[in-house]
């Protein structure tokens, strides 16, 4: 078959499954279902035994949680355990503990390193080293020695299967190695040199390989001074290293400067997506590992502590408006309008602070730009601040026939919005200062400030304006 029809054969067999917004169709959930409820194996391999892994992935989070672990059993060998990396956490731990550990080795042993240790790392170490023990030891070892670095680090997502030469090979030496071998990474794109004692000496792309004579040396046509990544390195600051370099590949080396793994594209994009989805959810104060599969118990337990954080400055927020409650009493219109000037202040705050946040993440902003974005974010709270003065102060003058209310609105939030700007930039560069994550925290301490500068400016000047609450 050739490559045209194979992508149509994909897309025909993808639309079978799958309605125009890309979602399973129920009726084929169904069928799976009363499948594996019939204890059909023939039926279920006939179904879903073909289904690309993404779509078992999405079928798996799909069926309800008994008809997972049985979904396993009736496809057997049909099974490709690479879907489980494509399936939330939750989902992947539970189905796991339901598998026997002889199952689980044995679809790990056909994967790649890299994706049999994302599937593992997530277990407890009892129910781990069970599945282990069934590994051969060669195969256990490299997965133990993966899984003993940090996590989130490039040791963890790093391939330890690659290909590796030393630098008297000669080019045809080389293409009738990597012809013949047995048990080659499935995809890979460049051949690593190494000395006698594993380090690494250089590297090869293989369309350099194909392109030169059969009698050329390792040694004549290798990049001498390739980009490394070390083992222990954040997997964040890896991804960044492919993305400033535009790398397809990169070898992972040890302390000793060994190599001990690859890391590839497919594995960096999976790095992005992961941490832009954290940085998403923190910012909305959820931890960055809660999935919609959680339960209750574990998604309310992860939240409680920032609610109650923002719990406090709620009260220190109000304890504001307690000081100025006969103001208040004596003119009714300023409790109707001061929500207004504290969510103004929020919402301009919030777009200056995911500016700040999303640059320190991608290191776009440090000492050299800091104090031209803090006072381009100033500006552009004051400018906003004077359009939004000027019609909200026509509106509540209006409102209520009151002009001069009118102003003394105006200027608050002419206030608020220059302070939200200020502080939307100052306070995840203050937390990135002291090593706390801008993204969980300043969302909270923001609010505090806008709220506590709105509601005490407006109802500050009121009061001095007006010589009410005396």
């Amino acid at each position: 078959m050739n490559a045209d029809a194979e992508t149509r054969a994909v897309s025909d067999a993808d639309d079978e499954i799958r309605d125009e917004d890309g979602r399973l169709i129920q009726a084929f959930v169904d069928q799976v279902a009363a499948a594996i409820g019939a204890n059909d194996a023939e039926r279920v391999r006939e179904i879903a035994g073909d289904l690309h892994e993404s779509d078992v992935g999405d079928l798996i989070e799909t069926l309800e949680p008994d008809d997972r672990p049985k979904l396993v059993e009736l496809l057997g060998k049909d099974f490709d355990f690479t879907a489980l990396t494509e399936i939330d956490e939750t989902v992947r731990v539970q189905l796991l503990e339901e598998l026997a550990p002889e199952t689980v080795a044995e679809g790990v042993r056909e994967l790649d390193s890299d994706d049999a240790v994302y599937i593992l790392e997530d277990l407890d170490e009892e129910d781990r080293a069970k599945i282990l023990e069934q590994i051969p030891a060669p195969e256990r070892v490299a997965l133990t020695r993966s899984l003993d670095y940090p996590e989130d680090s490039a040791g963890r997502r790093m391939q330890t299967e690659f290909v590796a030469a030393p630098e008297f090979w000669t080019v045809g030496h080389t293409i009738d190695y990597v012809a013949d071998a047995e048990n080659l990474p499935d995809t890979f794109y460049e051949i690593f040199v190494v000395d006698p004692t594993f380090k690494l000496v250089g590297s090869v792309p293989l369309d350099r390989l194909l392109r030169a004579k059969r009698s050329k040396l390792l040694s004549e046509i290798l990049d001498d001074d390739p980009r490394t990544i070390s083992a222990t390195e954040d997997q964040e600051d890896a991804a960044r290293t492919f993305e400033r370099y535009n790398l397809v590949s990169a070898a992972v080396v040890d302390d000793a400067d060994r190599l001990v793994g690859v890391l590839t594209v497919d594995d960096i994009v999976d790095v992005i997506e992961e941490e832009a989805d954290e940085d998403l959810r923190a910012l909305g104060g959820v931890t960055g590992d809660e999935e919609i599969s959680d339960p209750v118990f574990y998604t309310a337990r992860s939240r409680i502590p920032w609610l109650l954080i923002n719990l406090v400055t709620a009260i220190l927020s109000a304890s504001v408006i307690g000081l100025f409650e006969g103001t208040i009493e004596q003119m009714v219109a300023l409790a109707v309008l001061m929500p207004i000037v504290a969510s103004m202040g929020g919402n301009a705050g919030t777009q200056s602070m995911t500016v700040a946040v999303r640059a320190l993440a991608t290191r776009d902003i440090g000492g050299h730009n800091a104090r031209r974005l803090v006072r381009r974010e100033t500006l552009v709270g004051l400018a906003n601040g004077v359009v939004l003065a000027i019609l909200i102060a026509l509106a509540a003058g209006f409102w209520f026939q009151n002009p001069q209310l009118g102003v003394i609105i105006g200027c608050a939030m002419v206030t608020n919005l220059v302070f939200a700007g200020l502080f939307g930039i100052l306070i995840p560069l203050t937390l990135d200062k002291l090593k706390a994550d801008p993204a969980v925290a300043s969302g909270v301490f923001l609010t505090t400030v806008t709220d506590t500068v709105g509601f005490f400016s407006f109802l500050g000047l009121a009061t001095w304006w007006f010589g009410l609450g005396k």
